[in-house]
């Protein structure tokens, strides 16, 4: 059986063992990239496609015959046309769980660099400020503790939850969104529009649908503290972009960070992108990229290969 990595270069940097695909007993083909020219070759053979990002249509998949399964190398399945797989008998599994510590570490990182303004003071370090100060240390820039803050989480799942057990750690108060699932008590899930007002930093971890897109726009952040931060590893459609960049250039919010834009690569004029917005970290697609976590990716897709080669239905969405 043929297996096709249409994108290995998304999540190896020449620094990831392609082993387990290999011991799966498939015969596979690697590409790091494949152009749109390159697409209508690479799937007319393939039994088994790999992909990370690259969109698999109705037109594209229409151009791949043999196909039986798809491996997507993420958890989110937008770039596949379900219904048209599900038609067709074609599986489509995913991987989920793979890299959960390193976004967590990336949405901590991120809301300690917002809190302590690392770059507002690397700022007055790099012009001289330090240097020339009366006093042994610079407070331009108000530093907040985390403890006794309030950290509200959009999406309770396995990234919220363990998202949710840090910042407890921390010593901050947990709120949820009422209409997530899971893991707190029934008092310390909310309205939306309570966790809006209630939150010091609101970090989002939900899948982008439909009838989320654009959850956070410009009534719900006029809703949030002046100090508050927003953090987003999920979807960069769930936010509107215009209306984040207007928010923090007014200082109605406190801060954000977002490792996702609606269209990746970004193009020119993303409002997100504009270099006079002040308390923004914009990070390319990274928070989920650790090496080792990028290598739990590649054994998580050999796990789903051998299962469904074995009759099994391992992380299947279709």
């Amino acid at each position: 059986m043929q297996a096709t990595f249409l994108d290995f270069r998304t999540v190896s940097h020449d620094d990831i063992d392609p082993a387990p695909l290999e011991a799966t007993g498939v015969e596979l083909k690697m590409f790091d990239v494949t152009s749109d020219d390159e697409l209508e070759a690479r799937l007319e053979p393939a039994q088994i496609l790999i992909t990370n990002k690259i969109r698999l249509d109705k037109k594209r998949l229409a151009l791949a015959p043999r196909l039986e399964l798809i491996c997507l190398a993420a958890t989110g399945t937008d770039n596949v046309d379900l219904e048209v797989a599900r038609r067709r008998g074609i599986g489509v599994c995913n991987i989920v769980g793979y890299c959960t510590q390193s976004v967590v570490q990336h949405v901590f990182a991120v809301i300690l660099a917002l809190t302590h303004h690392l770059d507002g003071y690397g700022n007055l370090l790099r012009r001289g400020a330090w240097r020339d100060s009366p006093q042994f240390c610079l407070l331009d820039f108000p530093i907040r503790e985390l403890s006794g803050r309030t950290l509200g989480i959009i999406g309770l799942g396995q990234l919220g939850s363990a998202v949710a057990t840090i910042g407890r750690a921390f010593g901050m108060r947990v709120l949820a969104a009422r209409r997530t699932d899971a893991h707190l008590e029934e008092d310390d899930r909310v309205p939306l529009e309570e966790l809006l007002r209630q939150s010091d930093v609101l970090s989002l971890h939900c899948p982008l649908t439909a009838e989320n897109r654009g959850l956070i726009g410009a009534g719900e952040l006029e809703m949030m503290k002046p100090d508050a931060l927003l953090i987003n590893t999920a979807r960069g459609g769930l936010v509107d972009s215009a209306a984040l960049a207007d928010a923090l250039r007014a200082g109605r919010i406190g801060g954000a960070a977002v490792y996702v834009l609606p269209q990746e690569p970004p193009v020119d004029g993303d409002p997100l992108l504009a270099e006079d917005i002040p308390n923004l970290i914009v990070t390319p697609h990274i928070a989920w990229a650790a090496r080792e976590a990028r290598q739990r990716a590649v054994n998580e897709i050999a796990a789903n290969i051998d299962s469904y080669l074995s009759g099994g239905r391992r992380c299947r969405i279709v």
